[in-house]
């Protein structure tokens, strides 16, 4: 097998164990939003609440399940709050964009921003967070 098409075959292998991960975190933690919102919390509480109980969640998921990250535990999840301070920062600024400037329902907004931050996520957590060693 090439060195191209393997790698190709391993980034196919994490995107779909990062799917498994953060479609049962995201089923979860939306459901909590639209409970707790739903409740009475103002959506930019809700989410910066549980923003950081997914990615502590998301941190052990991935680590192990996903990218088979055998380096620094510490190293990798310093960097893993720095790719997810990114993460929260653009689901911020899509809710201000969308909710409070253009007027969108914050349900809609929140459930698209899950797909948006993911993406970002996945390509952070494999080239930042969590190398392949050949790729560092």
């Amino acid at each position: 097998m090439t060195t191209s098409f393997a790698a190709f075959v391993r980034t196919v292998r994490q995107l779909w164990r990062y799917g498994l991960v953060g479609l049962s975190q995201n089923a979860i933690g939306y459901g909590l939003y639209l409970l707790v919102t739903w409740l009475g919390l103002p959506p930019k509480t809700a989410v910066s609440i549980l923003y950081v109980v997914g990615v502590l969640i998301s941190f052990f998921g991935n680590r192990r399940f996903t990218f088979a990250h055998a380096g620094s535990v510490r190293w990798a999840m310093v960097r893993f709050f720095v790719a997810h301070i990114g993460g929260y920062l653009l689901n911020i600024l899509l809710l201000l964009v969308f909710v409070d400037h253009l007027g969108y329902p914050h349900q809609l907004i929140q459930a698209a921003s899950i797909f948006v931050v993911a993406g970002y996520l996945f390509f952070a957590l494999k080239f930042f967070v969590f190398p392949h060693p050949k790729t560092v």
